[in-house]
């Protein structure tokens, strides 16, 4: 029986029988609209400062919305999000509010407390739990005090301000649940936590995105809310659009209902210009805080309706709304909207997610690790988001469309082509409310445990002509499309394959060749375009690695030249492996995919030799056992830029085994391949290549940039736990520089690499680019991978220290688990009950209501574990949901007996 097929509950049934349907409806607002390089028409591209928080509550938005646990239908046509009022904030809590890269001391950084309890993958139930202050919100306090504050100290946080002392807050729950596609069920609860009574103003929020303004390109007809009869007990609201359709919005209770528009104040932000509409955006704010009664319209008609929920909580006790948006001709009197039937359907969802995770996750996890695999795969449903550029016209309303006349020199100039108009998988929807190409292949992997299809849907999205450049190039984000990525794409894509090869028994071949073909267009583009001098090097500027060298690698050079990167090399002799692969997967069904085997060989075998080349021109320092940058010089002369950080961690990820059945569908390439070693032996040197009589466990063959030799001397370093070996995982820096910095000095000026276990105290790159020692998950992921790779080969006659010094010897295998669980680690609670992601926060450590709510963060203090940058990147830190799945169910013999084709291995981060 296939895997898909034991998978019987409710929640895979619909995704088998009309996922799409039931996903019209998911949690598809951003967390911040405002700031966003697509909201920005100031002259200089300063997004942060030309829409700003202070003007999101009044102006409407170009390109999308934001909300506080909003859902939309998939286009963002009608969106719902909860607004808060506690009776002394200035403003309605509608947004999450965070501060600017030039407010904080370390990047933009969101200052709420929110957590994504739970989802199902087609969005049919989920949970967000948001901590409101029952004080005034501190808005001025964390911006000025963040802003006094330097690199060298922490971040002033919204716990450091004292407004959550006591407990006086509110825990506000949100849970929706469908009834059907077009059925959604929303509940509201409310929960004082503090000591005494507390107001509170609960007002849910419907509202159409406004693509309806005269100064847009083409407006639409504008769509309406308005006030109808609805059924005994409930207030009711018909929503109708033109090409969305008529739905009902139900509020139990008798209750105020509070029109406006979603029309930009010009009063007030823009006063030369008139308003489109005397009721606009922030009018229902000003009514409910400021008693402006000509601020709502008493026509109870417009495009943004509140209904005004008021409580008086008791301290422990809660407030209960409960809505419901149904697609309808219109509003019926004989609908029960509410009542026993509302909490049966809400009950049975609960049950049904309940049923999905208890499937997706392997019996032998402990629930405490369970419970951080669920909140993992929440946080990265919850963090769907629709994504509407087009950059055709965002370049002409720019004036900086390249193919017309006196265009100007503007961002992402070279991209209008692009139309993105998706649900995409984003790394944070509050920091990076974006995309991010390579951020999203990693993404990819956790989300193939719940919902196979649409992460191979996400891989899709980069290689479609209107995302992908017609030079090939895969657009990085939205603050730089031409910004480079590392090309984890073809990796993805493998992976993608072989986990739907084990859930289902056969795998996507037109996936795989659509995909393939496009990869190959980006592999030449990197060919082109990043190897400076056809030398098989690579450059590619940071490649993700922000902070970490002696120079900022995507500007010119101090010393002039330029560097050969060993990531970059790495990262190209990679995707040389995966697309062989590929190749090799697509040949059965297409032959004329066989001379795309040989050669992506040949591409391996170069870039090897290239890149291990002896010598001081070369990428490998013998004396230390280690592969540097190498710094060309304008003379030709070079010297190596000898950190010791993931940049020389990473050639070991270029490892790919070779079954025997790979070579058997492929006996042409293995001929041509034993060809052309004979004909050029030089390609064999310091590479590790099997050859005849020389092969592995189960007569398996290996591709890898690094042989045995110096794979042993890079683990000495890689599991020196005074080195890159944290208790929490792989370093991204070794902690040998903490004693021992590099320093490089050039035009009268000292560069200099220190480690840094939390954040950097340079800004080299600026905004959130501000690692340089701590703990990185996806590199780390690529590193267990290509360790499991190893093993696959090896088997258990390869062993090493770990950690180094200790006397512990390992196989592979062994020493992969042990990073994966100091990995997992991160989030499990220790021997005295703590979570190292909290570090020193006691509220998080020890109080009831906080420690059992995970946050993802970016990356990991490298000596603590403490969690650092965007807390909710639940993006590639969703990778530790694979782990946990992975060495719950990974049986080291099974793997080493079943290899590639095994039902264990495509189900984990290895190819």
């Amino acid at each position: 029986m296939k895997a898909e097929e034991k998978n019987a509950t409710a929640e895979h049934a619909r995704l088998r029988a009309d996922g799409s349907a039931w996903k019209r409806w998911g949690p598809y607002l951003s967390e911040r609209q405002w700031g966003t390089v697509r909201e920005d028409y100031s002259e200089n591209g300063d997004a942060w400062n030309y829409f700003t928080h202070d003007h999101a509550r009044s102006r409407a938005y170009r390109w999308g919305e934001d909300g506080l646990a909003g859902v939309s239908d998939e286009n963002q046509r009608l969106c719902f999000a909860l607004a808060l009022w506690n009776g002394k904030d200035p403003i309605l809590k509608e947004r999450l509010f965070g501060l600017t890269n030039s407010e904080a001391n370390h990047g933009e950084d969101v200052k709420e407390y929110y957590f994504y309890l739970d989802s199902t993958p087609t969005h049919s139930y989920m949970k967000f739990l948001y901590k409101y202050p029952q004080a005034a919100y501190p808005y001025s306090d964390l911006v000025t005090t963040n802003q006094r504050r330097t690199r060298e100290e922490m971040e002033y946080e919204l716990l450091d301000t004292g407004v959550f002392d006591q407990d006086r807050y509110f825990d506000v729950y949100v849970e929706y649940a469908k009834a059907n596609p077009e059925d959604l069920l929303i509940q509201l609860t409310a929960v004082n936590r503090g000591p005494d009574a507390a107001e509170l103003h609960l007002l849910p929020t419907l509202w159409f995105r406004n693509d309806w303004a005269q100064w847009l390109a083409k407006p639409a007809k504008k769509p309406v809310l308005k006030q109808v009869k609805g059924p005994k007990g409930t207030s009711a609201v018909s929503a109708a659009h033109p090409t969305l359709g008529e739905y009902s919005f139900y509020c139990d209770g008798d209750v105020p209902l509070l029109f406006t528009d979603n029309e930009t104040n010009n009063k007030r932000l823009f006063p030369d210009h008139p308003n489109a509409s005397p009721y606009v955006k922030d009018g229902i704010n000003n009514y409910v805080l400021h008693a402006q009664k000509d601020a709502v319209n008493p026509d109870r008609v417009g495009t943004k309706v509140s209904p005004h929920y008021r409580f008086t909580v008791e301290p422990g006790r809660s407030a209960t709304v409960k809505l419901r948006l149904i697609r309808l001709v219109g509003p019926r009197e004989d609908t029960a909207p509410f009542g026993a039937a509302f909490d049966k359907i809400l009950s049975e969802r609960v049950k049904d997610a309940d049923e999905f995770y208890k499937a997706v996750t392997p019996p032998s996890v402990a629930p405490d690790a369970a419970n951080v695999m669920r909140q993992a795969l929440a946080g990265m449903l919850w963090s769907k988001q629709y994504y509407f550029l087009d950059a055709d016209q965002w370049l002409e309303e720019h004036r900086a469309h390249p193919l017309h006349r006196e265009s100007r020199e503007f961002r992402n100039r070279e991209w209008f082509h692009m139309i993105n108009r998706d649900i995409i998988s984003m790394p944070d929807k509050w920091e990076y409310p974006w995309y991010a190409a390579w951020d999203l292949a990693f993404h990819t992997l956790p989300l193939s445990i719940v919902d196979p299809d649409f992460a191979k849907q996400q891989m899709q999205l980069m290689l479609r002509g209107v995302y992908q450049h017609p030079s090939g190039q895969i657009p990085a984000y939205e603050w730089n499309f031409s910004d480079v990525n590392p090309p984890v794409h073809a990796w993805a894509t493998l992976f993608l394959h072989r986990t739907e090869l084990a859930i289902r028994g056969e795998g996507d071949i037109d996936f795989l060749k659509s995909a393939f073909n496009k990869l190959l267009l980006n592999f030449t583009w990197w060919m082109n375009r990043k190897d400076r001098f056809g030398k098989n090097v690579f450059e590619g500027g940071f490649l993700g690695l922000d902070n970490i060298g002696v120079f900022d690698r995507s500007a010119a050079l101090p010393t002039g030249g330029h560097l050969e990167q060993a990531d970059g090399t790495a990262w190209m002799a990679l995707f040389s492996q995966n697309m062989l692969e590929l190749a090799v997967e697509i040949v059965p069904h297409d032959r004329a995919y066989l001379d795309m085997v040989s050669k992506f060989v040949e591409h391996f075998l170069y870039i090897a030799a290239a890149m291990n080349k002896p010598g001081p021109d070369g990428m490998w320092d013998e004396e230390d056992g280690f592969y540097y940058d190498l710094l060309r010089l304008p003379d030709g002369s070079a010297t190596r830029l000898k950190v010791r950080s993931m940049v020389g961690l990473l050639p070991l990820c270029a490892t790919s085994v070779v079954e025997e059945w790979q070579r058997a569908r492929v006996p042409e390439a293995t001929a041509r391949f034993q060809e052309r070693v004979l004909q050029m032996p030089e390609l064999l040197r310091s590479v590790h290549l099997t050859g005849p009589g020389h092969q592995g466990v189960n007569n398996r063959g290996i591709f890898a940039l690094v042989n045995q030799d110096r794979l042993r001397r890079i683990l000495s370093k890689m599991l020196d736990e005074q080195e890159f070996l944290s208790p929490y995982g792989i370093r991204s820096l070794s902690k040998y520089h903490q004693t021992h910095p590099y320093v490089f000095h050039t035009g009268g000026q000292e560069y200099r690499v220190d480690y840094l276990p939390a954040e950097s105290n340079t800004g080299m790159f600026g905004g959130n680019s501000n690692w340089r020692g701590p703990v990185w998950m996806p590199v780390n992921a690529m590193i267990i991978r290509a360790l499991l790779s190893y093993y696959l080969y090896y088997g258990d006659s390869f062993k090493v220290e770990c950690p180094t010094g200790s006397g512990r010897m390992m196989n592979l295998f062994e020493v992969s688990k042990e990073i994966a669980d100091r990995l997992t680690g991160i989030f499990l609670r220790d021997a005295q009950g703590k979570r190292p992601v909290y570090g020193g926060c006691k509220k998080f450590q020890d109080d009831a209501h906080w420690r059992d709510h995970i946050l993802f963060y970016e990356y990991f203090h490298g000596d603590d574990g403490a969690g650092l940058g965007a807390s909710h990147q639940t993006g590639w830190t969703g990778l530790v949901a694979k782990m946990i799945e992975l060495y719950g169910m990974l049986d080291p013999k099974k793997l080493l007996q079943e290899g590639k084709r095994g039902t264990f291995v495509e189900r984990a981060p290895i190819n």
